[in-house]
């Protein structure tokens, strides 16, 4: 089925200086189709305006561009609305980035025609509780990582799933990965692929002191409750997608649960991901590897 797309928000990183080059064809472009546009640099104080007729989002830079996207849409946007985001890689990696700099007019083609489907990856949402009163709620689509803001020292943290206590955590820190995040840091720590459709958290230790604290998956619906223990040798901070950091103290609870609003990825029809997988973790396996 065709698409009908009236305005789209631009999101891009103009720290690139590719980027400025082909934020102007991108502009031409939707113009030549009618479709109204506004631009958005990637700004990590701010949050973009999303007009209420919005209904394509576009993110030129890499893997970061779309986080920030990906945060900026969940915020910004209409209640309700999820905003597909056809997100093209500048970066030098470009996990959840698919489409490069050279296929995103056919890409966006394709998209238009009814062509190309739509990835919906959950989120997760994190709120700090201090003497029972919200400090801050963040929203991520990759990872929250809870550590000490101190070079090399270890973070005491106790968990909760559902009021259940779980496990006392002494490590340098605490990963809570989403499917889409699970080929990040937590994979980099010793955490599972899971496959960025699937709806779930990832609870993954970073080089725990008690070697039998191991990575966890659970289902998406439960509640994870991560306790800053009352006696720290060090400083503590919660960091949201590589990208925002808000200091913790002792005796801070930071509540994960599953965030109401998804996100929208435009497939390529050029590679999937378990071609991703392949070609960007350098699987071989192969006579000769």
């Amino acid at each position: 089925m065709k698409k009908q797309i009236r305005r789209a928000i631009i999101l891009v990183n103009l720290v690139k200086e590719e980027t400025r080059q082909l934020l102007e064809q991108v502009q031409a472009e939707l113009k030549r189709r009618g479709i109204a546009a506004s631009v958005c640099p990637v700004r990590e104080e701010a949050v973009p305006e999303v007009l209420p007729d919005t209904d394509l989002a576009i993110t030129l830079g890499g893997d970061g561009t779309l986080l920030y996207g990906a945060r900026a849409l969940a915020a910004g946007s209409p209640a309700g609305q999820d905003i597909p985001i056809l997100a093209v890689n500048l970066g030098d990696f470009g996990f959840i980035t698919e489409i490069s700099r050279q296929e995103w007019g056919e890409a966006l083609g394709k998209y238009l025609q009814g062509k190309l489907g739509v990835s919906r990856r959950i989120m997760f949402e994190a709120t700090v509780l201090r003497a029972e009163s919200s400090q801050a709620r963040f929203t991520g689509l990759n990872d929250a990582v809870i550590r000490s803001s101190e070079f090399a020292r270890i973070v005491a943290l106790r968990i909760r799933l559902s009021n259940t206590y779980v496990a006392r955590y002494r490590a340098d820190g605490l990963i809570v990965a989403t499917p889409t995040g699970s080929t990040a840091y937590s994979m980099s720590a010793g955490g599972p692929i899971l496959h960025p459709e699937m709806e779930a958290l990832i609870l993954t230790p970073i080089c725990p002191f008690t070697l039998s604290n191991r990575p966890v998956v659970v289902p998406a619906r439960e509640v994870l409750e991560v306790e800053v223990e009352d006696r720290q040798r060090t400083r503590t901070q919660l960091v949201i997608d590589g990208q925002q950091i808000f200091p913790l103290e002792a005796g801070d609870r930071v509540l994960f649960r599953r965030a109401p609003r998804n996100t929208l990825i435009i497939l390529s029809d050029q590679r999937n991901f378990y071609e991703v997988l392949r070609s960007k973790l350098n699987w071989a396996g192969e006579p000769n590897a």
